[in-house]
């Protein structure tokens, strides 16, 4: 009698993190058991696993149309499926090669989960990928830097509410600081307020040191004071904390619908993208475009794409601000001062 591929392993949970069948459990034992979940939880970050069962789940119901199983990994169906993003046979639209990549390192790290080596460089894979990238490859979309005199204007739309001084805040802080979105968020008052914290905020007489659980690690943030109180981040951020009356907890907080008090709520950050894009059609930035092509041009990454912009001092230090690893990533975030900065022409003698 002929069956159906089989059921796709379920994802491990942090639960099956146990002691192995041949070990009694004891007080301690089991104390440890429940570190190592802890630590199994904190292994990546939140977004990146869901992303990461995302790909599995759809990969397992592209697998079961075609009649296969997903376990264990087979290169040549896995090199299909890579055709089959860049090139759908059906309605489904072509994914772009970051996309398509992302894809396959989901996959890889689903496949470990469950025991399993996906190798990447086998032919059936490494071949179609290469191939994927040739035809199909791209130049990266980069998104508009927010530039000093896009900042002023933007701030200068918000009201002096309570909600208007925490907007105000964020905008400053994090185009001075050169932050991610998430970054801004996860601030706390003080190290170890709140556990869902990846950061805490010191001020002092010359400015604001961050400390921040970034993406490449541990990093220190040091914010100057600007030379108006209507452009300092920190003043900016000093009243927001005054008013608010936050002396504990998430930095960043919901307001009341009438904007007059303070909720305990740490914000999402996706209320910094919204910011940033209602911000800037207040301020009317590059009034040339449709309002639709000018919002798509500005996100989060604006933020960081601007500092590393406009910042005229040398590269070393706006890398370290950022975090970045090798100054060629930090060049990436520069938009217009880089440019033709060393004149190879004419240091050539032409």
């Amino acid at each position: 009698m002929e069956t159906g591929p089989a059921m796709p392993q379920e994802p491990p949970k942090d639960s099956e993190i146990a002691l192995p069948d041949t070990v009694a459990g004891s007080g301690t034992l089991d104390r440890l058991v429940g570190t190592a979940r802890d630590y199994a939880r904190a292994a990546a970050a939140d977004n990146t696993l869901k992303a990461y069962h995302k790909d599995w789940a759809h990969f397992s119901a592209w697998c079961r149309l075609k009649g296969t199983d997903p376990l264990p990994p087979a290169p040549e169906m896995i090199g299909l499926y890579l055709a089959d993003l860049a090139a759908p046979t059906g309605k489904s639209p072509a994914l772009s090669v970051s996309t398509i990549e992302r894809r396959l390192s989901g996959l890889s790290w689903n496949y470990t989960q469950r025991g399993f080596t996906l190798d990447r460089k086998n032919r059936h894979i490494a071949t179609v990928l290469a191939g994927i990238r040739r035809r199909h490859a791209r130049p990266p979309v980069q998104k508009e830097a927010i530039l000093a005199e896009d900042i002023r204007a933007m701030v200068a739309t918000l009201p002096f509410d309570l909600r208007g001084l925490r907007d105000r805040a964020i905008l400053l802080i994090g185009y001075a600081g050169g932050l991610r979105r998430s970054e801004i968020i996860s601030l706390d008052v003080h190290k170890d307020d709140t556990p869902d914290s990846d950061g805490w905020i010191d001020v002092m007489d010359d400015g604001a040191l961050l400390t921040l659980n970034a993406k490449t690690g541990w990093r220190e943030v040091e914010i100057g004071r600007g030379s108006s109180d209507q452009t300092c981040p920190v003043h900016a951020l000093e009243q927001w904390l005054h008013f608010s009356r936050i002396d504990f907890g998430p930095v960043f907080v919901r307001t009341s619908r009438d904007g007059s008090r303070a909720l305990p709520d740490r914000l999402s950050d996706k209320h910094v993208a919204r910011l940033i894009k209602q911000t800037v059609q207040d301020a009317n930035l590059r009034p040339d475009l449709p309002l639709s092509d000018r919002l798509a041009l500005y996100s989060g990454h604006s933020l960081r794409a601007g500092l590393a912009s406009s910042a005229e001092v040398d590269e070393r230090y706006v890398q370290k601000h950022l975090g970045h690893a090798s100054a060629e990533m930090t060049r990436r975030y520069q938009r217009r001062r880089d440019r033709f900065r060393v004149n190879l022409t004419k240091a050539a003698g032409l």
